[in-house]
């Protein structure tokens, strides 16, 4: 009997326990859950300071790192929950977004154990997994709710009307905000990973450099993002400024910078959530770990009747514990792969 046929005979547990695995980028991520949000144990190896040496991430080290890690990340999972292989019931591993040599190694990884172990494959969308990180948070959480993407990759308001359904409000329309952090991070001479070293600069500056509002006059959804202008005019006014001989005031570029792209986003939220109606918002990705952003968040909703799910820092960022709750999900769908399945650097949003 294939594989596929022993898996479709399968009968559903009520609390399964599902194995995540995380490599997308450079944090190779495993966590082990029961029933979606209860954490058993998680285990992050980052690549990190590799690629910190050559000003961001560089897809074949992290394609190689991943290959060493993704073992060691899996054995102490199993260890500090204290279980094995075989107590696994499905195994979910992030399929796409990302990059394509670091994907393949955890869906050729998650591929083996889930054939050696004859349980489920369960495939997972990086998007989905980190809006289900604000079930980790938030275990009672329930559609509909308003969550805010804002990652490396990823800019989107997306009103999710159920468990499964998501609608794309509005989206970047060139940079993610994450990208942009990145970008202006390299022209103020600050290492990588960019976000947090900008945030850190801008609490030493002030808000005293003019920067333009994005998308004026912009023809399309009220809800997208560009974070191109923004960025390049930083970039512009760090040269320019050089070029005249006029001191730079790095920190206060920084703070300027930071608060555009942090007012661009609750602007649209606030947006949202009028055209919704929907009283729950969440928020999801890398950027969502930023301090100023989250305080202004709980500013903006402080006086009001909505509910802010702000998901643990280390649950914002790339983690193996999101694939599993979202795997949760998928597994209550009978969302199975065959061993056919690939790795995608593009997914769709929704």
């Amino acid at each position: 009997m294939s594989y596929e046929d022993i898996v479709k005979q399968k009968q559903l547990k009520e609390n399964p326990i599902i194995m995540g695995i995380e490599t997308s980028c450079d944090e190779t991520a495993v966590a082990i859950t029961r029933n979606g949000s209860e954490i058993l144990s998680e285990c992050i190896i980052s690549s990190a300071t590799e690629h910190a040496k050559f000003g961001g991430v560089v897809p074949e080290i992290a394609s190689r790192n991943h290959t060493v890690a993704i073992s060691l990340a899996t054995e102490k999972a199993l260890k500090d929950a204290n279980l094995t292989l075989n107590d696994i019931d499905a195994f979910a591993v992030t399929y796409g977004a990302g990059l394509l040599g670091a994907l393949l190694v955890g869906v050729s990884y998650a591929k083996a154990l889930a054939f050696a172990t004859k349980k489920p494959l369960i495939p997972v969308s990086h998007v989905r997994g980190h809006v289900s990180a604000s079930y980790l948070t938030k275990p009672d959480l329930k559609p509909p709710f308003v969550t805010l993407l804002a990652s490396g990759g990823h800019t989107a308001v997306i009103a999710v009307e159920d468990y499964y359904k998501f609608n794309v409000l509005g989206s970047t329309i060139d940079d993610a905000i994450g990208e942009a952090f990145d970008k202006v991070a390299r022209v103020l001479n600050l290492s990588y990973p960019g976000g947090p070293n900008v945030e850190n600069l801008a609490k030493q500056g002030s808000n005293n450099v003019a920067l333009p509002k994005m998308l004026k006059n912009y023809k399309g959804s009220e809800f997208d993002f560009s974070y191109s202008g923004l960025k390049t005019a930083v970039i512009n006014y760090v040269h320019n400024q050089q070029a005249k001989g006029k001191e730079v005031v790095y920190a206060d570029v920084a703070h300027s910078f930071q608060k555009n792209a942090v007012d661009a986003v609750i602007e649209r939220i606030n947006k949202a959530v009028k055209k919704t109606g929907y009283k729950t918002v969440c928020v999801s990705g890398g950027v969502g770990a930023n301090g100023y952003l989250r305080n202004a968040l709980l500013e903006n909703f402080k006086d009001t009747n909505v509910t802010l799910v702000l998901p643990e820092k280390k649950y914002c960022t790339d983690n193996g514990a999101m694939i599993a709750m979202e795997g949760f999900l998928q597994y209550k769908r009978y969302n199975f792969a065959p061993l056919t399945l690939n790795a995608s650097a593009v997914v769709s949003l929704k």
